[in-house]
């Protein structure tokens, strides 16, 4: 080998930094090879860029409202190129960021990719070779057009990032957490959106309830949502617009853009897996136990690389953990996946931690399993007469009623979740949320005030 290290990291996105940085406060000599900008797609194509667009989105929301309110009238219009200034000068400071600690940690970062040569050992782009007794796969995943007719005349999620205003009309293709954001956002801001959803709801995983009224949300706000309407193919008409055609033959359009979400896979072509004889499965993820270990000894793999949640605080848990136990003598620390609480930024926010109730009741039986509800519309809303309202639900097991769902759809749902999913965590009952003085008046409140 040219150099010898105890941990190659490949891949700096949030899993590997967050794994180089642990490993290196242990004492470990790392290498980290990310060919493209530090922070993966969190960073640079995903979370913090699309939580601007959101919160952008969320200030045009309240200035269109504004005038109901009896504030003089003025322009909710977002001028898209001086917002991507502030958000990329936001993102340029992350990446500053991550090179003075990847500097004060000792930590060598090569700009290259890597492929495997031997079980232990990778190779650069300029042929330079890199061994060490154990390797961190943690290159993420990528978005994926659909195998139909035009799919090319379509973006990805990660194209998104590169418009400058927002189209006339837009076509999403999809209904999990990249379509329904990106349609929020792009309604939001001036845009015509239309989804094409191939099942019969929005979002697959959350409670039904919630999502249902997600979708009537979005109805109200504009969207137009066609549930049941896979996408066949895609086209442009004479006036070289795009027109989508659904798998039963009906023609929409036309729309100055078509954006598919619909799904990502693992980023592994590059890698020469078979190499090292690290196995993946039938969709290409990289196969991991619940230690992160992949079929080879010292070779662990961590975030959308693998099966495991595609949630940005699972990698960087899973990459920390890993290294609190390679290195840093806590043998038995290792990610726990059970109750992950996740937001998908709509609007309003959908947010869950834990069973839903159909999933308590397979787990624990019809009996056991109480579910309560609170909906009702937040206070702003009801000032402005807006339509847009909120669901609450807890799901409870046992004569002693522990929560072990918490499902909330509404304003603030995203900043209220995380301290009642820590509560949920820890055993929480349902008398111990009315034990609890609620927060008048919020939308929190009824959380503690569900009967």
């Amino acid at each position: 080998m040219d150099r010898d290290f105890d941990l190659i990291v490949i891949g700096g996105g949030s899993g590997g930094l967050a794994g180089a940085f642990r490993a290196a406060e242990h004492g470990a000599r790392v290498a980290l090879l990310e060919p493209h900008l530090l922070g993966g797609t969190c960073v640079n194509v995903g979370c913090v860029p699309k939580k601007a667009m959101w919160l952008a989105a969320e200030i045009a929301a309240r200035l269109r409202i504004a005038p109901t309110l009896g504030f003089a009238p003025g322009s909710a219009e977002l001028d898209w190129p001086t917002f991507i200034v502030h958000r990329q000068r936001y993102i340029a400071g992350i990446h500053d960021s991550y090179r003075r600690r990847l500097d004060a940690a000792g930590i060598v970062s090569i700009a290259s990719r890597a492929r495997f040569i031997a079980p232990h050992a990778v190779q650069c782009d300029d042929g330079v070779r890199l061994g060490a007794r154990r390797i961190l796969i943690a290159t993420g995943g990528e978005p994926v057009r659909p195998a139909i007719p035009g799919a090319d005349l379509g973006a990805v999620s990660d194209d998104f990032f590169q418009w400058t205003a927002a189209p006339a009309r837009v076509a999403i293709v999809g209904g999990g957490y990249v379509a329904v954001e990106l349609a929020g956002v792009l309604q939001a801001l001036g845009s015509r959106v239309e989804m094409f959803v191939r099942g019969p709801r929005l979002l697959d995983g959350f409670d039904p309830e919630l999502t249902e009224l997600l979708a009537e949300d979005y109805r109200q706000a504009g969207v137009h949502v066609h549930l049941g309407a896979a996408c066949g193919a895609v086209e442009r008409d004479a006036d070289g617009r795009r027109m989508v055609l659904d798998a039963a033959g009906g023609a929409h359009g036309p729309f100055d853009q078509v954006l598919f979400a619909t799904g990502r896979r693992a980023s592994t072509a590059s890698l020469a897996l078979d190499v090292a004889g690290v196995v993946t499965d039938a969709r290409g993820s990289i196969v991991v136990d619940a230690w992160q270990a992949t079929s080879v000894e010292g070779v662990y793999a961590v975030g959308d690389v693998t099966a495991q949640p595609a949630l940005t605080p699972v990698a960087i848990a899973a990459a920390r953990r890993l290294m609190s136990r390679l290195y840093g003598g806590i043998v038995d620390a290792r990610v726990d996946l059970r109750d992950v609480p996740t937001v998908v930024f709509s609007h309003p926010p959908l947010a869950r931690v834990g069973l839903t109730g159909d999933e308590a009741r397979a787990e624990h039986g019809e009996e056991a399993v109480t579910v309560l509800r609170a909906g009702f519309r937040p206070m702003l809303h009801a000032l402005a007469d807006s339509p847009q309202r909120s669901l609450f639900k807890l799901v409870c097991v046992g004569p002693e009623r522990r929560v072990v769902g918490i499902h909330l759809l509404g304003e603030g749902a995203d900043e209220i979740l995380q301290g009642f999913a820590v509560a949920l965590k820890r055993g929480i009952t349902l008398d111990d949320l009315h034990d609890t003085i609620a927060i008048h008046p919020t939308s929190a409140e009824e959380v503690v005030l569900m009967r």
